[in-house]
């Protein structure tokens, strides 16, 4: 079941509002003793996650199949980047780090229990189906948890204008709907999106030629932090065209050898390509305000949009103070296992 981008909460009593969590999306699966977590591409992330697997296992129920959300609770937030480094070929790593961060399965909705299929039946009957499987199975546990849900809208405004720490925005789902699988029908997403004014720290060419010529194709953004060094924490495309000849003659007149002091982008990661290691770097002169939907490990988790250039503002007055969010998520969501 996807989910459409809209622009703004829709309103009606037929709709379900939920917080947008920023994790993997998974279908936990068990049929007896084996236990599947499939991702939205259709890998299996069990072998990722041991320590679901073993909760999972534990559960009274032998067949179920729950639609949620892997996070990792770290201090009063989830961190999407404890959650990329399970993904890792080392088992000995993967069984580390399951220890000293474990992971937590949100569930937000219930598609089999025994024999029982609930696919076919509207969320009006599935919601209170999963409320009553998390009221047996999970409440002596803290692995596997309920994910918050509200037919209130002002519930649904709240968690949207309060969006951060692991929450990006809100999932709205129709509530007459049965389980809409393979299309986006029955639910729709909205993102909180926040402005910062950045430094432009350099710029990778595109791809493409214009007039013959090579021209820019994404800037890359900088924040200061408290100890002055700036550090490459996003990038900018979907530049206009028809500007990119002269903003890549304004770019090339303040071409300088070295920017970022702090992190720098294509830094040694095993994410690393040979494309991310090519970049221009500039003289911190230049600054932009772009907006963005999430910030999580000192950089944009998305490709941000330019609202306006701000010459108004000094480079060294873009710090990542304005970035900080405050964590709103609910304490039985956050408490450690103990």
């Amino acid at each position: 079941m996807e989910a459409r981008s809209v622009d703004s909460l829709p309103r009606g009593a037929e709709w379900q509002y939920e917080p947008k969590w920023d994790g993997f999306r998974c279908l936990l699966i068990r049929r007896g003793d084996r236990v599947r977590m499939q991702s939205k591409s259709g890998r299996d992330l069990a072998r990722y996650f041991p320590e679901v697997v073993i909760v999972a296992k534990g559960i009274g129920e032998t067949q179920f199949t729950l639609d949620g959300e892997l996070v990792i609770p770290v201090g009063e937030r989830f961190s999407f980047d404890d959650l990329l480094q399970r993904i890792h070929p080392a088992a000995s790593r993967i069984k580390r780090l399951a220890d000293e961060t474990p992971a937590v399965f949100l569930a937000f909705d219930l598609l089999r229990c025994g024999a029982n299929d609930l696919v076919t039946l509207p969320l009006t009957k599935r919601r209170p189906a999963l409320e009553r499987f998390a009221k047996r199975h999970f409440k002596n546990d803290q692995v596997f948890r309920l994910s918050p849900a509200s037919r209130n809208y002002a519930d649904a405004k709240r968690w949207l204008d309060s969006a951060g720490g692991g929450s990006d925005g809100v999932i709205a789902k129709r509530v007459d709907l049965p389980y809409q699988a393979g299309n986006r029908d029955g639910m729709q997403k909205i993102k909180r999106m926040r402005s910062a004014d950045c430094v432009i720290g350099g710029f990778r060419y595109g791809e493409k030629r214009a007039g013959g010529r090579k021209v820019v194709g994404s800037l890359l953004l900088g924040l200061y932090d408290v100890e002055g060094r700036l550090n490459h924490v996003g990038f900018s495309s979907g530049l206009k065209s028809a500007q990119k000849a002269a903003l890549t003659d304004k770019l090339e007149a303040i071409a300088s050898d070295r920017s970022f002091t702090g992190n720098a982008p294509g830094g040694p990661s095993r994410w690393s390509t040979r494309r991310s290691a090519e970049w221009q770097p500039l003289k911190p002169k230049f600054v932009v305000e772009v907006s963005y939907d999430h910030f999580t490990g000192g950089r944009f988790r998305h490709g941000t949009t330019v609202l306006r250039w701000r010459p108004d503002k000094k480079p060294r007055q873009c710090t990542m103070e304005q970035l900080q969010q405050k964590s709103v998520l609910p304490a039985t969501l956050l408490r450690k296992r103990g």
